[in-house]
């Protein structure tokens, strides 16, 4: 018993050793850690930490709510809370190869033989008789080449990652909520304009009608009209639909089904939208914040571990075997000295010289390490990508929405002048119906306008990773 534990120690003190390369993570080049490209106008956007509830920037308290919700109902963060539980359970898994494995057992057995009297050989006479084992194995890998503290360091950066992909759906998640609630609020009020506009083609509709009955106009006026008038009331059927179907979709990411639709968020009639300078932070905020970066990261970590478990493969496996066994013809006499049984001693296994299968794992192992260094790569350039396209969207959809907002209120100025210069037989009919064409395309435009702005903010947010 000495001798197994002096080797025990021995073997413990041997496997601080670990074969394969020792992670490093890689260094982001200076251009990726800068200041942002975009945009242009320093009165968009400032260089203030990006922060991490960002929705409630818009304040909006059905928005709150509804992000509220979805984070801790809905059915994908699930799904990744749950892998990340299973991704902890396998680093449990992989830290108990640390310890001693043990086995206890017990059989009972009725057995029959053959037992020679003296006679003939072949024959003899039949005995039965009973067999009562009692045994406990124990047997402890020597983690001499460091293949198992090696699996220890890839299971863990595994866990690291899927923790990012909770993140990242955590982030998903509070985009798509906000995004679609703008959605239904932008839907909302396009459909309020179009039904205000129809309020306005109808009366000139009524106008042009009593000016024709009158002897003033012509049928032809009267049926151009009626065409304005139709083709927004065309709209408005139309519009409302994507707003139920954007209430249904925001049901359920927030964890409920279709039918249960939020009432305050039903109500919404224009969509939210940040009127402040919003914080963005730079680059090196950036990366250290998006968890598909982390994730990536953590993935590479995770590969390079493995390439040192295919490693210890060339190497010989040494296993501490131990074993007590108690074993009697009688229950009662189990206790006795006379039944005891015990073995110890080292088990080294070692492929050698047919080591070409472990080597080829090892090229698997580095190969697939390089793969995700490119990923790891690949996901940094498509994060700075993803940020510098959406300040750009979002600089882009803010001046197209203050034209629009000039072109609406001049076109409503123009629509009145027009309208009130038909009435006096200054204009034609065909002038009146061209400015209110005018006017009615000015106005659909700009609630488009005003729904975009808030979706490119969303989409900001996103693509910096804030949320979780």
């Amino acid at each position: 018993m000495r001798r197994g534990a002096a080797l025990l120690s021995l073997a413990a003190l041997a496997s601080g050793c670990a074969v394969g390369p020792d992670y490093v993570r890689p260094a982001s080049q200076p251009a990726e850690t800068g200041t942002f490209v975009e945009p242009t106008d320093t009165r968009l956007v400032s260089s203030q930490p990006a922060p991490d509830a960002w929705w409630k920037l818009f304040e909006d308290p059905v928005l709150d709510g509804l992000v509220a919700r979805a984070l801790a109902r809905n059915t994908d963060i699930r799904v990744a809370a749950a892998n990340l539980l299973k991704a902890r359970a396998i680093v449990g898994e992989a830290r108990n190869r640390l310890l001693p494995q043990t086995d206890l057992s017990a059989q009972y057995t009725r057995q029959r033989a053959q037992v020679q009297t003296g006679g003939p050989p072949g024959q003899g006479q039949a005995v039965e008789f009973d067999y009562f084992s009692v045994g406990f194995d124990a047997s402890y890998e020597v983690d001499l080449f460091g293949g198992v503290s090696r699996s220890i360091e890839a299971a863990r950066a595994d866990s690291d990652a899927a923790r990012s992909a909770l993140d990242a759906a955590r982030i998903a998640v509070a985009a798509e909520t906000a995004r679609t609630y703008a959605q239904a609020c932008s839907f909302a009020e396009q459909a309020g304009v179009a039904r205000e506009t129809l309020s306005l083609q109808r009366r000139t509709l009524d106008f042009t009608q009593k000016l024709f009955d009158a002897g003033r106009g012509t049928q032809r006026d009267v049926a151009r009209a009626t065409v304005l008038a139709e083709q927004v009331s065309a709209q408005v059927p139309q519009l409302e639909a994507e707003r139920r179907a954007s209430l249904y979709a925001l049901a359920t990411l927030t964890g409920d089904p279709p039918a249960l639709v939020d009432a305050a968020a039903a109500k919404c009639a224009r969509p939210p939208r940040i009127n402040t300078v919003i914080p963005v932070g730079d680059g090196a905020a950036l990366l250290k914040r998006r968890p598909d970066v982390a994730r990536a990261e953590r993935t590479l970590a995770a590969d390079t571990a493995r390439i040192g478990v295919a490693t210890a493969e060339l190497f010989p496996s040494i296993r501490l075997l131990g074993s007590v066994g108690l074993g009697s013809n009688r229950l009662s006499d189990l206790t006795d000295s006379s039944s005891t049984s015990f073995s110890i001693g080292p088990l080294i296994s070692w492929t050698f010289p047919n080591i070409g299968a472990a080597r080829a794992r090892i090229k698997q192992a580095r190969a697939q390490t390089q793969a995700s260094l490119g990923a790891f790569d690949g996901t940094v350039l498509a994060a700075l990508q993803e940020t510098e396209q959406a300040l750009a969207r979002y600089a882009g959809a803010v001046d197209r929405q203050a034209a629009l907002a000039r072109a609406e209120a001049a076109s409503n100025k123009a629509a009145f002048l027009t309208r009130a210069r038909f009435q006096e037989g200054a204009d034609s009919f065909l002038d009146l119906l061209d400015a209110e064409r005018s006017l009615a395309d000015a106005r659909s435009a700009l609630a488009q306008a005003n729904g975009n702005v808030a979706e490119a903010q969303v989409s900001l947010f996103k693509a910096l990773g804030g949320g979780w």
